[in-house]
């Protein structure tokens, strides 16, 4: 399901020419799904926050770039995402650990009710932005490697070993609620 998220161009117009309540607008038009976006690909509420923060200083300081080409919501939630996925290599580079969680790191405990969505928690950041923006967000492997600043390679492997996570997980959630009649 696509979401409609188109704005009236008299909106961006003014926007570019500096008015304020028409920043405002944009801010409220797509406060939300800016923030539902770095949600998904990052593991603190305080991250996504920051990315919403920063996402819109980014439209402010550049609405004067966007051409009207394709609808504004594609170029914001592309800064969105460039933000996202900053942050999570800054992280990256600041940790001693493995980019992949171990075991139990994070009080991972995979009980009788696990869903797709706790499973989708235990992803690492990386995994995580890669499945939302490729299985979601709808980008191409080439995209999301341009946006990574890697190779369409590991766009894939990172997919193919999330995707097979998930499904451990999610087997591994089946088998203790069905084996219970043994």
């Amino acid at each position: 399901m696509t979401v409609s998220l188109a704005v009236p161009d008299i909106l961006v117009a003014r926007a570019q020419a500096g008015d304020e309540e028409a920043l405002e607008a944009l801010y409220r038009a797509f406060e939300t799904p800016v923030y539902n976006l770095a949600r998904r690909m990052l593991k603190r509420p305080e991250d996504a926050e920051d990315v919403l923060q920063e996402t819109f200083l980014e439209v402010v300081r550049s609405i004067t770039q966007y051409r009207g080409e394709g609808h504004l919501w594609g170029w914001v939630r592309r800064i969105a995402s460039t933000k996202a996925l900053m942050r999570i290599r800054r992280d990256q580079i600041r940790a001693t650990e493995p980019l992949d969680e171990e075991p139990g790191k994070h009080g991972m405990h995979i009980g009788a009710n696990i869903d797709l969505e706790r499973a989708f928690e235990q992803l690492s950041e990386t995994s995580r932005a890669v499945v939302w923006l490729h299985d979601v967000e709808g980008y191409t492997h080439e995209e999301i490697a341009e946006q990574m600043g890697k190779s369409v390679s590991f766009s894939k492997s990172q997919l193919a070993r999330a995707h097979a996570r998930l499904r451990r997980m999610l087997d591994v959630d089946a088998g203790e609620a069905g084996g219970t009649h043994a």
